[in-house]
This record gives C-alpha cells, structure tokens and sequence, in this order.
C-alpha cells in the first residue's frame, strides 16, 4: 500500500515562497511508469493540477502556473517537493500530492478534468493559507 504525506506550512504571507514536501512510503517514486503530482482545490471550486515530476525525473508544470512554479524530488529520501513563489489569496487551497499514471497526468495537461480513480493514491492534504 503507497501512503503519501504532505507537509509545509500552513499560512505564508502574500508575495512569499511555498515550499511543500510530499513523503512516500510503501513504494519507490521512481517506479515506472508513475507520476508524481501536486493537486489543489481551492474554497468552493474543483480539483486543479498543479505540477508533477515523473518515475524518471523529468518535471511538468501546468502552463497557468509555470512562471512561477517548480517541482523536484529526493531519491534518496523518496520525496518530491513544490516550490510556489509570489503567492496570492487566490493560492488559497487545499494542496494534494499523489501517485497517477502518466497517462493520467497527460489526460490532466490537456485539459481533462481532474478526477481521483481506482487505482491512484493521494495524500491526505495540506491547508494553505495566503494571507497577512
């Protein structure tokens, strides 16, 4: 059973940098052929890909959000992480990491909603707050 673990703080202020880190038990994150992902559900509205790095490194961002969003991972540590800068209010979510098939994540990249499915496993989420 893969279990994954979100952590990262819960309240940043507006303009600064988060940093979230997702921790993977009962699985290598470098199994084929898995990505590696960041989702997010703002207050009131659906799920949101975010970013995801696949079972061989290579990184993807979603195009609203890649000026100003990276992804990396921890082999060693078998995490992955989520780097956000010039946050604002509307950053505002509930911040999922999760295990999908790549051709879950290329279904989400061209627009597909974001669904979860037998099969995946997410985390359990992470609250974060953008405010002063």
């Amino acid at each position: 059973q893969v279990q994954l673990q979100e952590s990262g703080p819960g309240l940043v202020a507006p303009s600064q940098t988060l940093s979230l880190t997702c921790s993977v038990d009962g699985g290598s994150i470098t199994t084929s052929y898995f990505a590696w992902t960041w989702i997010r559900q703002a207050p009131g509205k659906g799920l949101e890909w975010v970013a995801a790095i696949s079972w061989d490194g290579i990184p993807a961002v979603s195009t609203p959000l890649d000026s100003r969003t990276s992804v990396a991972r921890d082999t060693s540590k078998n995490q992955f992480s989520l780097r956000m800068e010039s946050l604002t209010p509307e950053d505002t979510a509930m911040y999922y990491c999760a295990r999908v098939e790549v051709d879950t994540l290329l279904r989400w990249a061209t627009g597909r909603p974001v669904v979860r499915k037998t099969g995946d496993y997410w985390g359990p989420g992470t609250q974060v707050t953008v405010s002063s």
